[in-house]
């Protein structure tokens, strides 16, 4: 019953937006920026904007989680950070490549992604390390429940935003 109500909890907060950001504005980018020699660097670089703007992510309080809480979170995470981009492709962005949608949701969360074997498997070394590092210079990270409300604000203006630019062009 313990373990239900902990992925519970995890998937409110998770399906709120907050584990989703980087897919989101990832899939954004895709419907209104359709060349991907300009798109993909776009996409890496708002990981930064992204980190930079107040957020709840599974790694707010990472110290004070254990190894297992870090995981399971982390899995949800990525679960509906593939989901949400189909959902919204569909139903938003028709007209988007899928194939397109998934790259630039991987070039947004990269940094994320590059860090993933330090995070999880204590790796040390270069390169590894360069992504921790730069995503501490930029994360700004803040606590339920202001941080999870900043971010669906941001985020639910990216995606207005997003699809007024492409029901113009």
């Amino acid at each position: 019953a313990c373990c239900l109500l902990y992925t519970y909890y995890y998937l409110l907060y998770t399906m709120v937006v907050t584990a989703t950001g980087h897919a989101i504005i990832g899939t954004s980018l895709a419907a209104i920026v359709p060349n991907p020699f300009i798109g993909i660097p776009l996409a890496i670089l708002s990981h930064i904007f992204a980190d930079a703007f107040t957020h709840w992510d599974t790694g707010t309080n990472m110290k004070k989680k254990s190894k297992l809480e870090l995981v399971i979170g982390s899995f949800i995470y990525l679960g509906i950070s593939f989901f949400v981009p189909f959902i919204l492709t569909a139903y938003l962005f028709p007209q988007t490549s899928l194939i397109y949608v998934y790259i630039m949701v991987i070039a947004a969360q990269g940094l994320d992604w590059a860090s993933a074997p330090s995070v999880f498997l204590g790796w040390k070394f270069a390169p590894i390390t360069w992504s921790n590092a730069i995503q501490k210079m930029f994360d700004n990270r803040l606590d339920k429940p202001r941080g999870v409300i900043y971010q669906v604000i941001a985020l639910l203006c990216i995606i207005v935003l997003s699809l007024v630019i492409y029901r113009i062009s």
